[in-house]
């Protein structure tokens, strides 16, 4: 039999008492930072905000702006560590 704090821990859920104790696994927490700034496209890519929009805009040209008002797709040497942090994305 288990240890009483072993299945009391917050990571796992008894299922069914009367045929023995039934554990699963424990969830994977989502990094919440990169849930509000990727969101994943059909694909399987994901989309990401570009930056350099946020302060010192009266030096950067219209044209500039304009265009890094448009989202852009996370390259795929970064695309392994989004997933990580999103696992049920």
């Amino acid at each position: 039999m288990l240890p009483s704090n072993f299945i009391s821990s917050p990571d796992y859920v008894v299922l069914n008492e009367k045929c023995g104790v039934i554990l699963t696994m424990p969830k994977i927490k989502t990094v919440r930072g990169a849930a509000k700034r990727f969101k994943k496209t059909a694909s399987g890519g994901f989309k990401r905000k570009q930056s350099h929009l946020r302060h010192i805009l009266t030096k950067k040209t219209t044209k500039r702006k304009r265009h890094l008002r448009h989202k852009s797709m996370v390259a795929k040497a970064d695309q392994v560590l989004v997933v990580a942090c999103l696992p049920y994305a």
